[in-house]
């Protein structure tokens, strides 16, 4: 978590390497991420953006563009899981619905899960949502969330996100302000403490 501008996403370039540290280190299982090559890493990892790209396909293309040879039932788990398969069956073509350029025929949050489901159908070890989850409701975050948390014990999950109710059942909360990581700890711990997450809760507490 952290405001606009505080290094969040930098973080996330960082861990998938699409620019390396200068300094410090960066440990992945205890090694150093400069040492593991880059397409090792990048076949490892698998990240949902804010704005998620879709092609001018139907829906079965677009999310079989992550892994060709899909199964049915790989797609339908990870349409499952992204809270978008009952919508896909409402269209009157299925899953064979053209999206148009860019997804312009979906919603915004229809497009996110689109891309999440996509990302998921590889079992990658690590999946990162970059604030990816910002244009669905609560309810849907909650449900992907939940589906995410008993899709596999060996995925580490990185959420980066605006939303209390989205990170505050994360192992490990981190709070990003100008570039610097100047609180780590859980939801109990942190919304006992002074800080911008307490901050932050108490406001969206309010407008809840």
């Amino acid at each position: 978590m952290g405001k606009t501008g505080s290094g969040k996403s930098t973080f996330v370039n960082l861990l998938t390497r699409l620019y390396d540290y200068t300094e410090g280190h960066i440990l992945l299982d205890g090694v150093e991420l400069k040492d593991i090559q880059k397409e090792y890493l990048r076949r490892n990892i698998a990240s949902v953006l804010q704005e998620p790209f879709l092609f001018s396909k139907t829906i079965i293309n677009n999310l079989k563009m992550a892994n060709k040879n899909a199964s049915e039932k790989e797609i339908l788990r990870a349409t499952t899981i992204a809270d978008i398969h009952n919508t896909i069956l409402s269209f009157e073509q299925g899953y064979d619905t053209p999206v148009g350029e860019k997804g312009v025929t979906l919603s915004g949050g229809q497009k996110q899960r689109l891309a999440i489901a996509r990302t998921i159908i590889n079992d990658v070890p690590i999946l990162i949502f970059d604030d990816s989850l910002s244009a669905v409701d609560t309810e849907t975050d909650l449900n992907i969330r939940s589906a995410l948390k008993s899709r596999a014990k060996n995925t580490t999950t990185v959420i980066v996100t605006h939303r209390v109710a989205t990170a505050k059942d994360a192992d490990r909360i981190i709070v990003f302000e100008n570039g610097t990581i100047t609180q780590c700890g859980t939801h109990d711990e942190l919304v006992n403490k002074d800080g911008l997450y307490k901050r932050v809760y108490d406001i969206q507490t309010r407008i809840i």
